[in-house]
């Protein structure tokens, strides 16, 4: 980790996304800054997982088979002990429609790939409720 980074020890994050390329490159990326990561290759196996692991904030790929990111956002956000918890939406298109169609699954941030390290992490201290209050006193 370099200097002025926030330490992400302990935050609990899920990748879901069908491209091994991705999660790979997302679980890099958050581990090398204290992230615990866990992963999933689609829908129906991240439903399992998210209520075994409780991440703090879930990663998920739109153009998923079988479960797409828009259904497993829903499912996530209509679960009562999950509605709380961030999902980021990660796609290849940046337009309009898709990121309406997101926040209308209940989305809280959309991402376009290929993703930086900066912008992945961007986002896990924007949606972690604890490291937001950190940093609001840091401004």
């Amino acid at each position: 980790m370099r200097v002025g980074e926030l330490d992400l020890s302990g935050v609990k994050v899920m990748v879901i996304d069908d491209s091994n390329t991705i999660r790979r490159s997302a679980e890099i990326f958050l581990r090398q800054s204290g992230c615990e990561v866990f992963l999933a290759e689609d829908g129906f196996d991240a439903l399992s997982k998210i209520a075994s692991h409780m991440p703090d904030v879930i990663f998920v790929d739109i153009m998923m088979p079988r479960l797409d990111g828009y259904q497993t956002c829903s499912l996530i956000k209509r679960n009562t002990r999950f509605k709380s918890t961030p999902v980021i939406m990660l796609s290849s298109k940046d337009g309009l429609f898709d990121r309406a169609r997101g926040r209308m699954a209940g989305s809280d941030q959309y991402l376009t790939k290929p993703f930086t390290q900066n912008s992945l992490l961007d986002a896990v201290r924007h949606h972690h409720p604890h490291l937001s209050s950190d940093l609001s006193g840091m401004e």
